[in-house]
């Protein structure tokens, strides 16, 4: 017997059909003798549509009550999935985040988790009883519901499996795995079996809507298995894997992820003295917004140019505070651009082959691209470019670096 979380998002439970499909992959599981523990998303659309509701009053000043608001979908498809297994013959109930419970910080719209009390659990799942969880939510230390940042159903789902030492964490969606690129850019990508823990993370960091970048952090922490699979087909899906020796997809490169929702803020002429970086940086990460790719460049007169990145849907908050900032450093001007993207390469096998950094660029200058900033890590490159040309660069990197599926 094995203790299994299955974790369905949002497309797999968008109505109550797909609900009871859903219902039927953890019957199975059950028939199988296993243990369950069912994560579900909001109906698809639904979270957008609740945002909207509060967009509609104009202000999100009290962040509490907006994580009331957003979080109501899980928690009706968490009581849906519980009536349809019971409709199914089998025991199940539904456990609010509050329930449970799942204690997070109180960084509303992005808590993070700090500890999940699993005996409630427990004790029900030796009783044969299903447990139903809504995904995204939690409690913060004044006993108010928190959410866990977009897509934060995943987190949920490996936040149980590493508290409940389970076998596994089947992730089901709308995709039958994970691909060497987004196969709605690149229609022969390809499906990978495998993929090493460190290459899912930079993927998802890099844009890559799989899985969120959180979930993957926290399953890679705890040594949590992973396996996206397909809610609509069957199929082994994609296995994420600690042991990169056994990863034997792409000796190389693993995949190309990208987003588009970058957004790129350039301070110009700020003093060059020690502590100018901090001083800008620090007031945008103070105000809980995330910053991606930094680069800072001299000039001859003394002072320097300090570029990043941050998600778009931050960028009007960015600007504010980093116009702030260049009025009390004194600085020249604050310019914003958000017709950018990024574009990556992902792989642990970058470590033991050379090159890869030149035949990226000599491939995006012979489509005639210009990248603007570059970043890398051991496993990564990453360039910014202008968006229009984004599905350009992926397409002609997929190929350039042999990742085209086979024709069949």
């Amino acid at each position: 017997m094995a203790l299994i979380i299955q974790k369905f998002g949002g497309t797999s439970v968008a109505d109550v059909d797909r609900i009871k499909q859903a219902a039927l992959r953890t019957k199975a599981e059950v028939d199988a003798g296993h243990q369950v523990v069912v994560v579900v998303s909001a109906m698809a659309g639904v979270t957008n549509e609740l945002v909207g509701y509060t967009d509609q009053l104009g202000t999100h000043s009290d962040a509490r009550e907006y994580d009331v608001v957003v979080s109501s979908g899980e928690q009706s498809n968490a009581g849906l999935m519980a009536l349809a297994l019971q409709n199914l013959g089998i025991q199940a109930r539904s456990w609010l985040g509050w329930q449970i419970p799942i204690r997070t910080d109180d960084r509303h719209g992005k808590a993070r988790i700090s500890g999940i009390d699993t005996k409630n659990l427990v004790n029900r799942l030796e009783a044969d009883e299903i447990a139903v969880v809504p995904g995204f939510q939690g409690m913060d230390p004044y006993n108010r519901v928190t959410t866990l940042g977009r897509g934060g159903s995943d987190l949920t789902a490996v936040a149980l499996a590493g508290a409940l030492r389970a076998d596994c964490c089947d992730i089901y969606t709308d995709v039958d795995g994970v691909y060497t690129t987004d196969p709605r850019i690149v229609p022969n990508a390809r499906r990978m079996k495998k993929i090493a823990f460190e290459e899912m993370l930079e993927m998802a960091s890099m844009g890559s809507k799989v899985l969120q970048l959180r979930s993957v952090e926290f399953a890679g922490k705890y040594s949590v298995p992973l396996r996206v699979l397909s809610s609509f087909k069957e199929g082994p899906g994609t296995l994420i894997s600690m042991d990169e020796d056994n990863v034997m997809e792409a000796p190389t490169i693993a995949g190309i992820a990208f987003n588009r929702d970058e957004a790129r803020v350039v301070v110009r002429g700020v003093p060059d003295t020690p502590g100018v970086a901090y001083k800008v940086i620090g007031p945008v990460s103070d105000a809980n917004i995330e910053v991606d790719v930094i680069v800072q460049n001299v000039a001859a007169d003394g002072t320097t140019d300090l570029t990043f990145t941050v998600h778009r849907n931050d960028i009007s908050k960015a600007k504010t505070i980093t116009e702030t900032v260049a009025s009390d450093l004194n600085a020249r001007d604050v310019a914003i651009d958000e017709n950018i993207c990024k574009v990556s390469l992902v792989g642990v096998g970058m470590r033991s082959h050379a090159g890869i950094a030149s035949q990226m660029f000599k491939t995006l200058a012979d489509v005639g691209i210009n990248i603007e900033l570059i970043t890398t890590s051991e496993i990564k490159i990453s360039v910014v470019i202008e968006e229009k040309f984004m599905e350009l660069a992926v397409r002609s990197l997929h190929s350039a670096f042999g990742l085209d599926a086979e024709a069949t």
